[in-house]
């Protein structure tokens, strides 16, 4: 089996390093190593030139997140492309559990793990909302992001099938990807923890951005009117953006943006559950 990693990176020279020495660690491992980065103006350049000349390293203006695995997928030869961002880091095995499972899955196009968390150094339990599982959780996708791009292992056929990352979202274009790929597929779960997502610091994006629900949105707009899903899913993602749209609108008019409220009301009613 055949794995191309992809790392984005932005201006993470610091951390960089323990995102690939976790990969070169791998019990099982990869095919290649992708490195893109998204015009980083710190020392990552001379870091990968002296310490990871062996890895692929790709550099453009930065664009976002979006666009830097893009270009990672389009330079990828793999059978399957794993994602690792580059703040956060993999357990040896990882590689080796998800190649296992889909061995024994090999109908499945997707694999993820659980994840250990790690904020500001402190490793912190995940909230209810954030439980992870497997098969066909479509539904599960709609509250919130349910699948770290650290976690996933996809088929490079599936992006031919559902595209790739929105490079016109700044923010929950992996939520806005899970959607549209599980609407379709069943997912591959490996119950024991494979990653250490590590958050707290000032450069995520949701730390940037406020309000991600305006994101999701978007993707649900898109989930939506994509024609891809059933009756049930397609209820349920409506009665997902009409509630998330109902939060916006409030949240708007406590900030006195009645334009803005009137707008969210506008788009909740805009829709209204299939029949049949």
């Amino acid at each position: 089996m055949n794995i191309s990693v992809i790392i984005p990176t932005y201006n993470r020279a610091d951390v960089l390093s323990r995102a690939l020495d976790s990969v070169f660690a791998q019990t099982t491992p990869p095919y290649e190593v992708i490195v893109v980065d998204d015009g980083s103006s710190d020392d990552t350049a001379t870091l990968m030139q002296q310490h990871y000349p062996d890895c692929t390293y790709l550099q453009q203006e930065n664009r976002g997140v979006s666009s830097a695995r893009n270009l990672g997928i389009q330079h990828a030869n793999g059978e399957w492309l794993a994602f690792l961002d580059s703040d956060d880091e993999w357990l040896p095995g990882k590689l080796a559990e998800q190649v296992e499972l889909l061995q024994q899955q090999p109908e499945q196009r997707i694999c993820h793990t659980e994840e250990i968390w790690v904020r500001n150094g402190t490793r912190v339990n995940a909230m209810k909302k954030h439980t992870k599982t497997g098969g066909y959780i479509f539904k599960r996708c709609l509250p919130l992001c349910v699948i770290s791009p650290s976690a996933v292992m996809i088929h490079r056929d599936i992006f031919d099938q559902v595209g790739l990352f929105d490079e016109n979202l700044p923010a929950c274009e992996d939520y806005d990807l899970w959607l549209r790929i599980c609407a379709r597929h069943s997912v591959a779960y490996v119950e024991t923890p494979q990653i250490i997502k590590y958050g707290g610091h000032d450069d995520q994006l949701s730390q940037k951005h406020w309000g991600m629900d305006r994101f999701r949105l978007v993707a649900l707009e898109k989930i939506i009117n994509s024609g891809a899903l059933t009756n049930d899913d397609l209820n349920a993602a409506i009665s997902m953006l009409q509630k998330k749209a109902n939060i916006l609108a409030n949240g708007a008019d406590k900030r006195d943006k009645r334009v803005e409220a009137e707008q969210y009301r506008t788009l909740a009613k805009q829709y209204q559950p299939a029949i049949g």
